[in-house]
């Protein structure tokens, strides 16, 4: 069994929290790096696919029903996921969940060469079930390891990864069909460059350390820890969902997260093979500075709490509002044109320029969902279930969109009605929970750490 305490030893010195000099295979950025490295070959690289515009293919239809069965499937392997840490540890979940990625690129590489359906599907399942266990475990460690005033700032570095994953496909194919200026699929040669890759991300996630082997700048130890059996961890998993601030923000987390099969469709539908990849590398820049730049303004510790999570929230909510409303326009005329926009035609800059900044908005969410868990979450067990949460919730979106995306007229001009609608719908809520943050007895962002460590011990001396 795995060693699932992971508590980090007190010296005889004193204190938890005294500085301590940090090896550099042990600090909180290699594990970032080493966390992102991970998400850039599996779910980076997955992204890059789909960034294409329906994983690179003609059709966006298929490759949709598959990532529908994906998310169906990672909605039960996140729920389960705080169960199977109990076992084999955060680490052993984190390489586990890199497996199933480099089956469905080959299922997109068959279809794509010879025309091959079935193993869209068998490896849209086998990504399903291992990139829950991925998802949920990735999320509770870029929440927990970093210190509690540089987390901001390491979730944006880690989120990074994810983008460079797009970024890369995007140059590759952009490399290999710059001269394609008509609808179609990409080149098959992208999608072995990207099983290659993928399945690198096995290998790499031996690298990560154990949450006792990690050395914070401050000392202060990283514990995540599951003590409960895997039943009684299934329901109190399944009693964390139904806490009042979770369900607060299942509408927002909607929102941010159904959008992504959204813009990933309206590339394929409406634009040529070179402006989709141009697309994809040009829109994964720009999220990579946006999302930085959250990161750096949620780290900005002299400011209150309260100021920096409501003017982050009051900025995404607007960008976001005036981006559907922009995408509202262009696909209810595209309905009735029927356009193939090449960098070359007009109208390719409005057509084109809503794609980046969704691509952009779908990062700020993520990046400020994990602010917002770190928020809510009271101790080192509560972080890993909220993380499975929030993944598993993301998927039940993601899985709903894809299919829906999946219908001809959804994917034109439905799913954007669609998307519009949650984002409406999602404000209350979610600000009924943005605005206790830094409010009267409401914790900062260190007393959660704080909070979460005593509770830990608190917990451990029960044992």
């Amino acid at each position: 069994m795995a060693d699932v305490t992971e508590a980090a030893p007190e010296t005889a010195a004193g204190p938890e929290n005294r500085p301590v000099k940090v090896k550099w295979y042990r600090s909180v950025f290699y594990n970032a790096t080493i966390l992102g490295l991970c998400s850039f070959a599996a779910p980076g690289l997955w992204g890059a696919m789909n960034s294409l515009g329906a994983g690179g293919s003609q059709s966006p239809y298929l490759v949709n029903t598959g990532n529908a069965l994906t998310f169906c499937l990672m909605v039960i392997s996140c729920w389960l996921t705080s169960a199977i840490v109990r076992y084999i540890g955060i680490n052993g979940a984190l390489f586990i969940g890199t497996i199933g990625y480099a089956p469905y690129s080959a299922g997109l590489y068959l279809n794509n060469r010879y025309g091959v359906e079935w193993l869209v599907i068998v490896g849209a399942a086998f990504c399903g079930i291992s990139a829950g266990v991925f998802w949920a475990s990735e999320a509770a460690i870029a929440i927990a390891y970093p210190e509690p005033r540089n987390r901001g700032r390491m979730v944006a570095y880690w989120l990074t990864w994810t983008r460079i994953g797009q970024i890369l496909g995007g140059a590759v194919n952009l490399g290999l069909n710059v001269d394609r200026n008509q609808a179609g699929k990409v080149s098959y040669t992208v999608y072995i460059i990207f099983i290659a890759l993928q399945a690198s991300g096995t290998l790499v996630a031996l690298f990560l350390n154990r949450p006792s082997q990690v050395q914070r700048s401050d000392g202060t130890p990283v514990k995540l820890t599951i003590f409960d059996n895997p039943w009684q961890e299934i329901k109190a998993t399944t009693k964390t969902f139904f806490t009042k601030k979770f369900l607060f923000i299942i509408l927002w987390i909607g929102q941010g997260v159904y959008s992504e099969a959204v813009f990933f469709t309206y590339n394929a539908l409406w634009f040529s093979v070179r402006a989709r990849a141009l697309g994809s590398f040009l829109s994964g820049i720009v999220a990579v500075i946006c999302g930085n730049l959250l990161g750096l303004w949620l780290d900005q510790n002299h400011i209150p709490l309260k100021k920096r999570s409501r003017r982050a929230f009051v900025v995404i909510m607007t960008l976001q509002g005036a981006w559907w409303l922009w995408l509202t326009i262009n696909v209810t005329q595209y309905q009735r044109t029927q356009p193939i926009f090449d960098w070359s035609d007009p109208g390719f800059g409005r057509a084109f320029g809503v794609f980046v900044f969704l691509v952009s908005g779908f990062q700020l969410n993520y990046n400020f969902s994990y602010f917002i868990i770190g928020q809510i979450s009271s101790s080192p067990q509560e972080t890993i279930r909220l993380a499975a949460l929030l993944r598993g919730t993301e998927s039940a979106w993601q899985a709903i969109s894809y299919g829906l995306n999946a219908v001809p007229i959804m994917a034109a001009v439905g799913g954007p009605y669609i998307n519009f609608g949650l984002w409406g719908a999602s404000i209350l809520p979610a600000w009924l929970v943005i605005k206790d943050f830094g409010v009267n007895n409401d914790k900062t962002d260190v007393e959660s750490h704080t909070e979460g460590q005593e509770e830990l011990r608190k917990e451990e001396g029960s044992e």
